[in-house]
Order: structure tokens, then C-alpha cells, then sequence
């Protein structure tokens, strides 16, 4: 039928040899080979003098499902003797392995690992990158080791043109294990009914190109001759054994026996389900869901943030979006759980170190992430608390290369008692653990070198929300119902800063849409001026309008130079400031601007908002710029204070 190539599993794994290293591909429960990793473990128990031993496993992502499936199998004292690894959370029995100091483990970032699988198959001598600095896979916090039984320095600091970066060690790769669909005779490779391509293609052409063996699982056989060339992934010249499974081996994910929607056969309609009650997780889904901006690419990773996928469905805006998940999704709705990877209805799946590149390269607008602790510096750990090692994953490549990042989890940790009512939060016993600690035990992502970049981002919990200073977290909204001192101060191991503090949005908290579609598609900065000729009256909406850079506080200034200058008289102005927010580094820049339109082009202004905390930080900022500093609660107040002839 073909060259010998079609063998039992058995057959393949007699050719691995003592010290091999061994790349596998897969996606937590996605494309992983489980009938080559189920009888490579039988051949190890049975005792066979020839078995394989002492291998090194080389593999991007956690390949499991936190109990027995996956790399789980190759959990074996003396079948393995190394592990570098992007992601440990699934695979408990290696972690367990890691933190018994049985194995030497090391925790790379996920995207570093996809890139290294084609650097060496490119023959290169590593991959080099700004990945990773600051955080403990940097040599000088760690270099990513996890146990002291770990020795080798993998990772090396580099000066290039003066700045700094990782230089991650190429290894050669002796047993590459890749899945795909159909085989053909000739053994090239399709994965049309995959729900991922992933690194596949890059382990096959490492392993070829180290002269190792690449073994492949399929779910079935077809003709030569009959494959689609564009639809062949491993061609034939990378493929050594191909291995047909059993239909329970080669199920769409660990969670999923087959999904046709997952692997683009099919649209499926729209999900118009209840999506989230109101719940803690809904509040901080929602809060980090207000900074979406249209247009934008988005990563939402597993967890926490997979609400804000749900949220962006309530409110009807995830067509306004472009979600994308770290495997190589492009459009779409993600899955959760253990399909957490694969999505329904996708636009693009392209393979993972592409998708690395876009993200590593700035292709990311904003990313919603996990927040395990924080401390003062605003360094972030997912990766390792106490004796759970959940790893960094793609956290490091997704959080360090993203416009804005917003972390996303509960101010404490533990059992607690807080409810939601009547728009407002109630604490009635809180959680006993502090996240927000004085240093964090793994640091995944590093405060001070985002700061030092200019990178915006938010701390996003049920009660409050921080942003990065540049020297410290700051302390930036506080919700309804909150004592700041009682609830949030005493219960953090360091002080953060405190100065403009405001409410968090009152939408946050009511059981019904929050408007996000109109936001996001509202009216353009043009539509917001409206001259009434026979009231000589400018009327300006700034009604959820966000000044988030002094580019903005221009571009209104030369509105209304546009719209007053043809004129050949001063006017008066009422402007709405109903929802309206401006970053606290641009008020003054703001209220100068103001007071140079004022002194320029109107006879009187009338400023209205029913929020009075921005009414009396509007106050106190017009005022010591000797503006009028009263701002009235609403449209009706204005049109009273109007001079006679001017009423709306």
C-alpha cells in the first residue's frame, strides 16, 4: 500500500531511543496524539528493556485535561527526565513531577516555544526576543526555571543595538508527535476536521531537519492521489510513521467527541442564550468590557475574561470586534472549558507561531487576562502560587505586546459574602486572602517595564479598579456601597496611590444592557457641536465621551475654532458632560484648552452632568483656572440659566 510508513503506535515508539528529545503538538484538550502518548505509556510499563527513558519533552501549551488525558501519560519517573513547557495547569501529574524536584521542569512562554520550533527548523542557534524580560523567565529573576534540580541556563540575556533581550537556547528535536486527519498513501497530511493547525507543521520540519523521527496520528485513510494539495499541511518528505487511531483517541478536543463548527464545516446561528446572571464575575466582566473600542483585535485568554466574550454578546457588540484566541483563531466566538482554543463560526485558524507573530509584533489593540496577585510595582503572577503551578501559557507574549492590557479577578481570595443591591455592592464578610500584596511569589508580568514603555493598563476587581503609574498602581474608581479605607486600603499589603478617585459606572451594577453598542458606534467627534444660529448658542455633547490623549484635546480645539471663527460674534455655549471621562493626567492640559476657546470665542459657558463627583471635579478644576467653576445637574438647570431669548 505504501512505503512501510503506516505502523502500529508500538512499532513507532521502538525507534525512540534513551535521551530523546520529544516534541509534541496540541492545545490543551485540541490536537493532542492521545493514542501515541496511550501506548508509548504501556510500552514504558511494560518493562521492555528497549523501552524509551530519560526523554526530554519540549511542548507549547499544557496538553491535558487536568486529569489523566494528554501529556499526563508520559507523567512517569524515568520516561522523562526533562520538561520545558509553556503551560503546566493541565497536566498535573508532570507538575506534581516539578514540584517533587523529581524532573528538571522549565516554564518558557508559549509563543517563544512555537517560534524556537521553527527557528530550529530554520537551523538557527535560538530564538531572540523581547518576550520574557522582567519576569521570571529573565535570567537575572529566574530564567524560567521551576525546582532546584533545574541547573541549565536556557536563557540568556542579550544586549543588541544598545537594548536589551532574551536569547532562548535551540535544542534539537528528536521525536516530533504532530496530529492531523486524513493520510494518503504517500504520506502527506491533511487536518481539515482539526479545530486547530497549530505548531504542527513547525515540529515536523524541526524534528526532520534535526534527522529525527516525525510521527504523525490521523483518524483515517485516503487514496493517492485524492487530498487537496492546498489542504495538505505535513507533506510527505517530513512524515516517517503515520499511526491511524481509534475513533475514541481522536476526539475533536478532551471535551468534545466532535463539533462540526469547530473545524469550519459549518456557521452555526448566533447564541441568544441568558448568557451571565448578575454576579461578581459578571461586574468585573463588564468593567473590563467598557474599555472595547470598535474596530479593535482583541484577546480574551481562559478564565475570568472568557466573560467579557459573553458580555460583548449581551450587548450585541461582538460584531464590532475581532476576538482571537492565542492557538491561531481569528474571528469567531471562543469555546471555553476544555475547547477552550477552538471557536464556532471563525473568520480565519492560522497556524499558532503566526498568530504569535501578530501578537508579539503590536497586532493586539487590548487583552483581557487573569490576575492571580499584584503588587506595588504592578507586577502580575498567574503562574505559580503556593504549590499550584499553572504556568505563564501565552500570558507573557499576550501581556507585554498588547496597546492596553486590563487584568481581570476578585480583590481577595476566598470565601466571602458580598451581594449586589440596589446598584450597589454589600459586603457583609469578606475574603481573608490578600491579592494585592507587597511582592508577588512569580512575577508573569512586569509592572515596572510596561511603565517604562508607556503600555496603559487596568486592574480591573468586583470593587475597584487600579491603573499602572509609573511608579506605583494608582487607585482610580471605587464602586457604590464600598468603604475605600475599610474595603479596600486595610486589605492590601502596600499603599497605592490615591488621588482622583471616582465612581465606578452605575451600569456596572443594574441587571440590564449597559448601551455598549450604542457607545461604541455613537456619534462621532464632528456630530458632537451643533451651532443654533438664532440662539447664537454652540451646544457640545460630550455624553460618554473619553479624552484619553492631548491628540483629543486638539482636535476639539480646532472644532470649534472651525465652526466660531467664520462668525463675526462671540457665542454662547452649553455643553453636556453627562458620562463623560478624561484621564486625571490631562485635566489641566484639558481646562487650559478650555480657557483659551472661552477667552477666545464665548460670551458665557453652561456645563451640565447629574455624576456630581465630575461636577465638583469639574468645579475645582475651572475654578483655579478662574473659569466658571458651576456646573448644573441637568439640561433643565441650563436652559434656566440661559440669558432671556436664549432658552432651548
Amino acid at each position: 500500500m505504501n512505503d512501510g510508513k503506516i505502523v502500529s503506535a508500538l512499532q513507532a515508539f521502538r525507534l525512540i531511543r534513551r535521551g530523546d528529545t520529544v516534541a509534541t503538538g496540541g492545545f490543551v484538550g485540541i490536537g493532542f496524539a492521545q493514542a501515541v502518548a496511550i501506548e508509548l505509556e504501556k510500552l514504558y510499563l511494560s518493562g521492555d528493556a528497549n523501552r524509551p527513558s530519560d526523554l526530554t519533552l519540549l511542548y507549547a501549551v499544557g496538553q491535558g485535561d487536568g486529569k489523566t488525558h494528554g501529556l499526563n501519560h508520559l507523567a512517569h519517573p524515568g520516561l522523562v527526565k526533562r520538561a520545558i513547557g509553556g503551560h503546566w495547569g493541565l497536566v498535573l501529574r508532570l507538575q506534581k513531577m516539578a514540584i517533587d524536584n523529581q524532573i528538571e521542569a522549565y516554564n518558557l512562554p508559549q509563543g517563544v516555544i512555537t517560534h524556537l520550533f521553527r527557528d530550529i527548523a530554520g537551523g538557527k542557534p535560538g530564538h531572540l526576543s523581547r518576550i520574557g524580560l522582567g519576569t521570571f523567565v529573565d535570567p537575572r529573576h529566574g530564567g524560567g526555571k521551576l525546582n532546584t534540580r533545574t541547573t541549565d541556563e536556557l536563557v540568556t540575556l542579550m544586549n543588541v543595538a544598545g537594548e536589551d533581550y532574551l536569547f532562548y537556547k535551540a535544542l534539537p528535536i528528536d521525536v516530533a508527535i504532530v496530529r492531523g486527519t486524513t493520510a494518503d498513501p504517500d504520506d502527506n497530511v491533511t487536518m481539515e476536521r482539526e479545530a486547530l493547525t497549530l505548531e504542527s507543521l513547525s515540529i515536523a520540519m524541526a524534528a526532520h531537519n534535526s534527522g529525527g523521527l516525525v510521527i504523525v496520528q490521523v483518524e483515517r485513510m485516503a487514496e493517492r492521489g485524492t487530498l487537496n494539495p492546498r489542504q495538505v499541511k505535513i507533506p510527505r518528505m517530513l512524515v516517517d510513521c503515520v499511526v491511524v487511531a481509534a475513533p475514541e483517541h481522536h476526539q475533536k478536543t478532551f471535551a468534545t467527541t466532535y463539533n462540526a463548527a469547530y473545524a469550519g464545516e459549518l456557521c452555526m446561528p448566533a447564541d441568544r442564550g441568558a448568557g451571565l446572571g448578575m454576579s461578581l464575575r459578571k461586574i468585573m466582566a463588564r468593567r473590563a468590557a467598557l474599555e472595547l473600542r470598535a474596530n479593535s483585535v482583541v484577546n480574551l485568554v481562559i478564565g475570568m475574561p472568557e466573560g467579557v466574550a459573553t458580555v460583548a454578546a449581551e450587548e450585541r457588540i461582538s460584531d464590532l470586534l475581532t476576538l482571537t484566541a492565542e492557538p491561531g483563531v481569528i474571528g469567531g466566538v471562543p469555546a471555553g472549558g476544555l475547547d477552550f482554543g477552538a471557536a464556532v463560526n471563525a473568520q480565519a485558524i492560522i497556524d499558532q507561531p503566526y498568530q504569535f507573530d501578530l501578537y508579539d509584533g503590536g497586532g493586539l489593540d487590548i487583552a483581557v487576562l487573569g490576575l492571580a496577585q499584584a503588587d506595588a510595582e504592578g507586577n502580575v503572577n498567574v503562574s505559580k502560587c503556593g504549590p499550584q503551578l499553572a504556568g505563564v501559557g501565552g500570558f507573557i507574549n499576550i501581556s507585554q505586546s498588547a496597546r492596553k492590557v486590563v487584568f481581570v479577578g476578585s480583590f481577595c481570595a476566598g470565601d466571602c459574602d458580598i451581594a449586589i443591591e440596589d446598584g450597589r455592592l454589600r459586603i457583609a464578610r469578606d475574603a481573608v486572602s490578600a491579592k494585592f500584596v507587597a511582592q508577588v511569589e512569580h512575577r508573569t508580568f512586569a509592572g515596572r517595564y510596561a511603565a517604562a514603555r508607556g503600555q496603559e493598563v487596568l486592574y480591573v476587581t468586583e470593587r475597584c479598579v487600579f491603573r499602572l503609574h509609573a511608579q506605583d498602581l494608582e487607585l482610580i474608581e471605587v464602586a457604590t456601597g464600598v468603604d475605600m479605607q475599610r474595603d479596600i486600603l486595610d486589605r492590601m499589603d502596600f499603599a497605592p496611590i490615591v488621588r482622583d478617585v471616582r465612581t465606578m459606572d452605575a451600569r456596572l451594577f443594574v441587571d440590564q444592557p449597559m448601551g455598549l453598542r450604542e457607545q461604541l458606534v455613537g456619534l462621532p467627534l464632528d456630530a458632537r457641536f451643533r451651532y443654533d444660529t438664532l440662539r447664537n448658542t454652540l451646544f457640545i455633547n460630550f455624553e460618554r465621551f473619553e479624552v484619553r490623549s492631548a491628540k483629543t484635546i486638539d482636535e476639539i480645539a480646532r472644532k470649534v475654532d472651525s465652526i466660531c471663527e467664520p462668525l463675526d460674534r462671540r457665542v454662547h455655549a452649553v455643553a453636556n458632560y453627562e458620562g463623560f471621562v478624561i484621564d486625571s493626567r490631562l485635566k489641566n492640559a484639558w481646562a487650559h484648552s478650555i480657557g483659551k476657546i472661552t477667552e477666545r470665542w464665548y460670551d458665557g459657558v453652561r456645563r451640565y452632568t447629574t455624576s456630581a463627583f465630575l461636577r465638583a471635579k469639574l468645579g475645582e478644576v475651572l475654578a483655579r483656572r478662574k473659569l466658571s467653576p458651576h456646573v448644573f445637574e441637568t439640561e433643565d438647570e441650563v436652559c434656566a440659566a440661559l440669558p432671556p431669548g436664549r432658552a432651548n
